[in-house]
């Protein structure tokens, strides 16, 4: 096909260049774009291609024609020679509910039904608005908790210490958000102000915190927090640990967003300071919404990291999807098709952080059309 534009004549006798004409083959287009356009990456695009070639056949022999996907004998598993997926079938409710009391899994499943629906509702543009959100997530919380933690309405009370599983990682990632990024908003403004003390303490603070592991701060949260505590005064475990990863992440986050706020040029400030607006309307109406649209992929590459950290919660006895697949996978019977459970695990942490990253380049490219919500 010849891509060079051809003049065409309009009115008057004048000639103008006509656009290329558009590619008939989109596929080919994409393909001579992002995997043979340099020889080198025509040689890493081949050397994947042999790989597949190699490897994938026998892959698909053993997940899928040769694998076992119902049975509740694990000896039929042990004669087959490909996957057993029969053991997510029959592991899946520890797996996924971890030490929460069998007969009262259905709270779990209405619990993580109405969480996945406040999170489908909070990613559609149409549904921005406070008046929509601030009730329904208050909603969710106090309907989550409800069924979670029970003791009124005829429900048995559970203990946080028997809370696991998938519920237990979504009320952990949600509580790092939610306590975290508002914090490290107030962290990154701080670093930022004319006022020496307020500066020092969030730069103490923030490189304090970023100096240790998560793993430090929640052994710190749950063990020695306490002992600093008036005789008789106690803090849920569930909270501690809730609020341990929520300043971890905030003291990250606030660094990120820093960073969008220097990108922001001086004039902007200026200009909001003639118009006689205070710090806060600068900083809420004009200086933050630029510097979080310039520091989103930063932001959401922490918050998948936030999502990912939450299996960090087995040090200190909580069972969150990933502890309570490895417990459960220590069935002697089943536990030669660990791999199976753990690729069932890898599956939910890919959907979740997959979507969030899909979903944070939507956004992207919305703003970067302008587009109002």
């Amino acid at each position: 096909m010849n891509d060079q534009a051809t003049p065409e004549v309009v009115a008057g006798g004048s000639k103008r260049t006509a656009p290329p004409p558009i590619e008939r083959i989109p596929v080919l287009r994409w393909v001579r774009e992002n995997l043979v356009s340099t020889p080198f990456n025509a040689a890493v695009t081949a050397i994947c291609l042999i790989g597949l070639i190699y490897f994938l056949p026998g892959f698909i022999e053993w997940a899928l024609f040769d694998a076992v996907f119902v049975t509740s004998d694990h000896k039929v598993c042990r004669a087959a020679e490909g996957a057993c997926w029969a053991v997510v079938g029959e592991k899946h409710r520890p797996m996924f509910f971890g030490v929460y009391p069998y007969e009262e899994h259905w709270r779990l499943i209405i619990a993580v039904l109405i969480y996945i629906s406040a999170i489908v509702i909070t990613m559609m543009p149409k549904f921005w608005s406070y008046r929509i959100l601030v009730p329904a997530w208050i909603f969710t919380l106090v309907s989550t908790l409800t069924l979670m933690w029970g003791g009124f309405l005829g429900l048995a009370e559970v203990d946080t210490s028997q809370w696991g599983g998938l519920p237990l990682t979504m009320i952990l990632f949600s509580g790092t958000l939610v306590i975290g990024f508002p914090l490290a908003i107030l962290l990154a403004l701080g670093r930022q102000s004319n006022m020496p003390a307020v500066k020092a303490v969030c730069v103490v603070f923030i490189e304090s915190l970023r100096g240790v592991p998560l793993i430090t701060i929640l052994f710190v949260a749950v063990n020695v927090f306490p002992l600093f505590l008036p005789q008789g005064l106690e803090f849920d475990k569930l909270l501690r640990v809730v609020v341990g990863m929520a300043i971890f992440f905030a003291c990250y986050e606030a660094e990120v967003i820093r960073g969008g706020l220097q990108a922001i040029s001086k004039g902007q400030y200026e200009a909001a300071e003639a118009l006689g607006l205070g710090y806060w309307h600068i900083m809420i109406r004009i200086i933050l919404p630029q510097a979080l649209r310039i520091c989103l992929p930063g932001i959401v590459n922490h918050i998948i990291a936030a999502f990912k950290n939450t299996s960090f919660v087995l040090i200190i006895g909580l069972f969150d999807i990933l502890t309570a697949t490895t417990a459960v996978m220590q069935d002697p019977e089943w536990r030669r098709f660990t791999l199976e459970a753990y690729l069932c695990v890898g599956l939910v942490y890919f959907m979740f952080c997959y979507a969030l990253s899909k979903y944070s380049q939507l956004v992207e490219r919305w703003l970067s059309e302008g587009k109002r919500f």
